[in-house]
C-alpha cells in the first residue's frame, strides 16, 4: 500500500512547495504536480497519477479543491478510485475514504453533486425554455375572457363567490384576487 500525492497550482506564479511539502510529512512516497487552472478538463499530471495508482494504495491531496474542478468532478473521481479499490485523504481536511467516517463524507458529498446537477439542468431547461418565448410556472385557469365573465356574475349579484369559483373550477382567493386586480371593490359576498 503506497501513498501517492498530488499536488496543483493554478498559474505558473506560484510554487507548489506548501503542498508538496504537506503530502512528504503526510508519508507520501511519490508526488505528482500540476500547474495548471482547477477549471481546466485536462491535467497532465492528473492523468499521470490516475493511472500509477494500483488497488490499495491511497492518493493524498493536501485539500479537495486541488483535485477537483467541481463537487461533480470531485465525485467522479473518488467514484473511479474507490472502484479501483483506491483510498483517498485530504489532509488538511482530515478526510479518509479508507475510514467509514470518510466513506460516509462521499455519501454525502455524492447527494451534494447529484443535488447540483439538478439544479444545473433545471436552469438549462428553463433557459433554453426563455430562448424559445417560453415562461415558466403554471398555466393561468382564469383567461380574460373567463375573468370578465366572472366579473360579470359579481356584478350582477345573483351569485356568490363560492358560486363563481365552482364555475369556473378555482378557489375562492382566485376569484377574489381576478376581481380586486381589475379594480373592483372586494366588498363582502352578495347575501345567498
Amino acid at each position: 500500500m503506497a501513498l501517492v500525492g498530488y499536488a496543483r497550482v493554478s498559474t505558473r506564479d506560484q510554487h507548489p512547495e506548501a503542498q508538496t511539502d504537506a503530502l512528504s510529512a503526510a508519508g507520501c512516497e511519490k508526488t505528482f504536480t500540476d500547474h495548471a487552472s482547477g477549471t481546466l478538463a485536462r491535467r497532465p499530471a492528473l492523468d499521470e497519477v490516475l493511472s500509477y495508482l494500483r488497488a490499495g494504495d491511497t492518493m493524498v491531496v493536501t485539500k479537495l479543491d486541488r483535485l477537483g474542478r467541481s463537487v461533480r468532478n470531485l465525485k467522479q473521481i473518488a467514484d473511479d478510485l474507490q472502484g479501483r479499490q483506491i483510498g483517498l485523504r485530504a489532509v488538511s481536511q482530515g478526510i479518509d475514504t479508507t475510514t467509514p467516517g470518510g466513506r460516509l463524507f462521499f455519501h454525502m458529498l455524492a447527494a451534494i453533486a447529484e443535488h447540483d446537477l439538478i439544479v444545473e439542468r433545471t436552469h438549462d431547461g428553463l433557459a433554453a425554455a426563455r430562448a424559445r418565448g417560453r415562461k415558466g410556472g403554471p398555466k393561468f385557469k382564469m383567461t380574460p375572457n373567463k375573468i370578465a365573465q366572472a366579473r360579470a356574475m359579481y356584478d350582477g349579484g345573483q351569485h356568490t363567490v363560492q358560486e363563481i369559483a365552482d364555475t369556473f373550477g378555482v378557489s375562492r382567493p382566485t376569484v377574489y384576487r381576478h376581481l380586486t386586480d381589475r379594480g373592483a371593490a372586494s366588498a363582502a359576498e352578495p347575501a345567498q
